[in-house]
C-alpha cells in the first residue's frame, strides 16, 4: 500500500514541477521552457524525491538545467506543500536524466543500419 501512495505522490510531485516550469514560474535562467520531468522517485519515508530532469534540446543543458532546478528546490518545495496536503514535504534533488537523448540516438542508429549504412562516415 505505501509503494502505491509513494508512485501516486510521485506522479503528482512530477505534474507540479512541470507545471512551475511550462508557466514560467521558475526565474533561473539555467531552466528553460524545454525541460521535461521524466520521471520523480519519491523514498518510502517521504525525506526525499529524486527527480530526474531531461531536456529535447540537447544533452549539454541538462546538467545546467538540474541545477537552475536546484537552486530554485526551496520554491518549488514551497509550491507543492501549499497544494498538496500532505504532513511531509520531499527534499527534491534533480537529476540529469539523458535517456531520451540515447533513444534518439539509437533510433537514428537503427534506422541507419536498416538503410544499409554502418553509421560510420567514409574517410
Amino acid at each position: 500500500m505505501a509503494e502505491f501512495r509513494t508512485e501516486r505522490l510521485g506522479r503528482q510531485i512530477q505534474e507540479m514541477i512541470g507545471a512551475l516550469v511550462l508557466e514560467g514560474r521558475i526565474k533561473d535562467p539555467r531552466v528553460s521552457p524545454f525541460v521535461s520531468i521524466t520521471r520523480v522517485e519519491v523514498s518510502r519515508d517521504l525525506s526525499y524525491a529524486d527527480v530526474y530532469v531531461s531536456n529535447i534540446r540537447g544533452a549539454e543543458n541538462i546538467d545546467e538545467c538540474a541545477a537552475g532546478l536546484q537552486s530554485a528546490a526551496g520554491f518549488i518545495r514551497s509550491r507543492i506543500g501549499t497544494a498538496l496536503h500532505i504532513r511531509k514535504i520531499p527534499h527534491f534533488r534533480f537529476r540529469a536524466d539523458g535517456s531520451i537523448r540515447e533513444g534518439f540516438d539509437m533510433i537514428r542508429k537503427i534506422g541507419e543500419l536498416a538503410a544499409g549504412g554502418d553509421g560510420e562516415t567514409p574517410e
